[in-house]
């Protein structure tokens, strides 16, 4: 135990630490690592000390905040965004509420590809300020670690500059950001005859993604009407040739194989899955591929089925949550409104919840050594609630429960306090 740290966290009322040697799949998803009564001392920037009350009598802090019976957790992580564009799309919403289906939307002009032209038009500047503004809020709702897809230029030019803003984000932001490739988010319209020659052009700038240190992993979109599975595959063996993680966005209206290609080719991720076949989900439960699952973006969209989390995780298939925040179908920064969500569509326990949305969302990114866990030696990312145990926050929805977000050591996020904490003293 050191005797002295910079920050000294007191009178936790539950402590989540997450701790978990890789991650979880089926019941051991109900473990959350709690301790009741408990301190954190962190120091350069690292947790130093983790513990009860009493043993932590003697330690000397630069600071110390009493937490007041409140819930702490690990600082959670987002393993699905689309942060990084330009515009917005509220107008079709109108077409949303008539029943127009999403890919209908796309193929009269809307969808992906209105958000294409703002993000092209866009300046670099611009969509710094503006995926700033978002991260800050993502940041206020508890969130610490965020992947960035790109996938709104499809062309050279624009896809650069998305990845260019998401590295000088990374550079200038508290969250940290984890960069993927989308370049086949879409085809474009000057590709819509060759869908081939422009998964070709998206091939080709791989090399200068690597050299510049642009992103980590691919994905790609594998749907009706977007890219097949026969594309997918040839386009993610020659980015996983290249060096590069790989991603799919797979079987989210139409099951067309993308689950079981996402194993095959021992995908870090498979994202969205609502039409994931049985044979699919045997695959991720075999090779360990993740399953990040999105149910704001199925309610968004007004669908009626949801992803199979419960089967998923009753098979042993890693499952992590994610909010993929982007403008077309899932048009929100809060992670804590996926974790009602989650328990109300998914079926998903609060234990659960909250290891998809840490152990297994850092694990997802491949953060899962830094990321997602409060551990002695790691990184200081904690979330401090205004909630009295980790049970109220999917129950208690549509409203933020950060109280402090602490990021690397330093308090980064801070609320008003709670004036009257006697109603967050239950353990119930």
């Amino acid at each position: 135990m050191k005797e002295y740290v910079d920050l000294l966290l007191i009178n936790i009322g539950q402590l989540l630490t997450m701790e978990s040697v890789g991650p979880k799949a089926g019941k051991a998803m109900q473990d959350v690592g709690l301790l009741e009564d408990a301190v954190v001392g962190i120091a350069n920037r690292k947790i130093v000390f983790i513990g009860e009350r009493e043993s932590a009598s003697g330690i000397q802090a630069g600071q110390v905040i009493d937490c007041q019976g409140k819930l702490v957790s690990p600082g959670l992580v987002d393993p699905h965004t689309h942060v990084v564009f330009g515009g917005s799309r509220e107008h079709e919403m109108a077409l949303k509420q008539q029943g127009v289906p999403y890919l209908e939307i796309l193929q009269q002009g809307g969808g992906i590809l209105s958000t294409v032209e703002s993000t092209r038009e866009a300046t670099e500047d611009h969509l710094y300020e503006k995926s700033r503004f978002h991260l800050d809020r993502m940041l206020s709702y508890g969130v610490t670690t965020v992947e960035a897809k790109s996938g709104y230029g499809l062309d050279v030019d624009t896809e650069l500059k998305q990845l260019k803003v998401a590295k000088r984000l990374q550079q200038d932001h508290p969250i940290d950001l984890v960069s993927t490739f989308l370049g086949a988010h879409a085809i474009p319209h000057e590709y819509k005859e060759d869908p081939q020659a422009f998964l070709t052009e998206m091939i080709n700038m791989l090399d200068l993604i690597k050299k510049e240190n642009l992103a980590e992993f691919v994905d790609i979109f594998t749907e009706t009407g977007v890219f097949t599975v026969e594309q997918s595959r040839e386009y993610l063996k020659k980015a996983s040739e290249k060096g590069f993680g790989l991603k799919i966005h797979a079987d989210e209206i139409d099951p067309l194989g993308g689950t079981e290609l996402a194993a095959e080719l021992g995908a870090i991720s498979a994202d969205h899955l609502v039409g994931a076949s049985d044979h699919g989900i045997q695959k991720l439960a075999e090779t360990g591929t993740i399953a990040v699952l999105l149910p704001g973006t199925t309610f968004y969209l007004g669908k009626e089925t949801f992803a199979r989390a419960r089967k998923m995780i009753d098979e042993n298939v890693i499952v992590a949550l994610a909010t993929d925040f982007n403008p077309g179908s899932c048009p929100t920064e809060n992670i804590q409104l996926i974790m009602t969500f989650a328990a109300l569509k998914l079926k998903m326990t609060p234990e659960e919840i909250w290891n998809a949305m840490t152990v297994n969302a850092a694990y997802a990114i491949g953060r899962g050594e830094q990321a997602g866990q409060l551990v002695v030696g790691r990184q200081a990312d904690l979330v401090i609630w205004d909630a009295p145990n980790y049970h109220y926050l999917p129950y208690h929805y549509g409203v933020n429960h950060v109280n402090t977000v602490i990021k690397n050591g330093e308090v980064v996020s801070k609320r008003r306090e709670v004036s009257d904490t006697t109603s967050l003293s239950s353990k119930s």
